[in-house]
């Protein structure tokens, strides 16, 4: 399995599309792609006023809290989501407009974003408690595995290159053409996205 591990800090920091913020882009597939032209997206966000989103017209977002009191989501279209726990995401069309309100003071959030017909992603949050080992599929063919440890500390066992230990805002991308399973071990609690190209 090939693994890349990205410390906070390491991520190359840019401006928000619409200017209002700064995103740390984690990673992005193909590599080098710009916001007009990736299949797949992975940054954290520093949001620290109110305001609009950027629109991504035919890109599907999932939006995690990372750290910070919160945030809600106020869509145009009607509804809101509230993510005021690490580790609370919610999905939503990219191409909608959404404003976010911070709930007290600023937040960091994990944001996923893939272009739709092209690649689809999932989500889930994991709570790891010591002594307690987690198995989880790896990757399949074309596929990669982001994990991003939003609490605590998180332990990664890999089939081929040992193991990487995860701290608060660190992440991790897992690749290869195999589904050996992903051994996780701490006490903390872990973002864990899936990229997954469209057939």
């Amino acid at each position: 399995m090939a693994s890349q591990l990205i410390r906070w800090g390491m991520a190359r920091a840019m401006p928000w599309k619409n200017g209002g913020g700064i995103t740390h882009e984690l990673a992005v597939f193909p590599q080098g792609a710009g916001l007009e032209d990736f299949g797949w997206r992975l940054s954290m966000a520093e949001v620290a006023s109110d305001g609009p989103f950027s629109a991504f017209t035919g890109i599907d977002r999932t939006l995690a809290l990372v750290d910070g009191a919160g945030i809600s989501l106020d869509f145009d279209a009607g509804g809101e989501a509230v993510l005021d726990t690490p580790g609370a995401f919610t999905s939503f069309d990219g191409g909608v407009p959404v404003t976010g309100r911070l709930i007290d003071g600023p937040v960091l959030d994990f944001n996923i974003m893939t272009r739709r017909g092209v690649f689809r992603h999932s989500m889930e949050r994991l709570t790891l408690e010591e002594g307690h080992g987690l198995e989880c599929p790896g990757p399949a063919s074309g596929e990669t595995i982001a994990l991003v440890c939003v609490s605590g500390c998180v332990t990664v066992a890999l089939a081929k290159s040992g193991g990487e230990t995860l701290q608060p805002r660190d992440c991790l991308l897992v690749t290869d053409e195999t589904d050996a399973p992903l051994i996780l071990g701490g006490d903390g609690k872990v973002c864990l996205a899936r990229l997954v190209p469209v057939a």
